[in-house]
């Protein structure tokens, strides 16, 4: 007689639930879309484009990428703290991960300030028009992944119990686990998106 294998409790899954992931792909064609029109355009006026590249602040474009960067690493690490229970490290480092956007949108913001100052707007060529369109629009992602991040601080706070091996224990439903799951893969999506935007407008010439 044969017996039916149960599959084993260790399983590796998708984090988040599919909707999530049928988001997040969308927008990622819908940035692609504009990063190949972007290109297309470059094309046609090189010199024009490759020109208003080097007016950019490429120091605070590196300094926003670590920060971004940081911020994603927080968020892995205040997601494995919260699996396994430990909400105040948790807390700590989705707070850490909130701060770093929060100055990531203040160096996006001097530096918007200063091209405006020094007469490279959004009307000055087609260069600057993508690049406030592309990374406005990021930033209005930004403002959004920080909304996700203060869901999931909230979560870390919840003090709803189950019953574990070991006794009872802090634990999110799998419904919540999800949503806050779909939350931190929507923060390395702007993470990702930001290191595209940042070769591309920054870096490529």
């Amino acid at each position: 007689m044969t017996e039916t294998s149960s599959p084993p409790r260790d399983a590796r899954r998708i984090p988040g639930e599919s909707g999530t992931w049928v988001f997040l792909f969308g927008d990622m064609l819908v940035f692609g879309a504009f990063f190949v029109t972007f290109l297309v355009e470059r094309a046609t006026a090189p010199e024009v484009f490759d020109d208003a590249r080097t007016t950019l602040h490429i120091g605070v474009g590196v300094l926003n990428t670590l920060v971004l960067l940081t911020s994603s690493l927080c968020v892995v690490l205040a997601l494995n703290a919260l699996r396994a229970g430990m909400r105040p490290i948790a807390a700590r480092a989705v707070a850490a991960a909130i701060g770093c956007g929060v100055l990531f949108i203040a160096l996006k913001v001097y530096e918007y300030v200063s091209l405006g100052t020094a007469g490279h707007g959004p009307g000055a060529n087609d260069f600057y028009l993508y690049y406030f369109i592309l990374t406005g629009l990021h930033l209005f992602h930004v403002c959004l992944g920080l909304g996700a991040l203060s869901f999931v601080l909230s979560q870390t706070r919840r003090r709803a119990l189950a019953r574990g091996a070991d006794g009872f224990r802090a634990e999110l439903s799998a419904t919540r686990t999800a949503l806050v799951e779909g939350a931190a893969c929507f923060w390395h999506l702007v993470d990702l998106l930001w290191i595209f935007l940042f070769a591309l407008l920054y870096l490529v010439s």
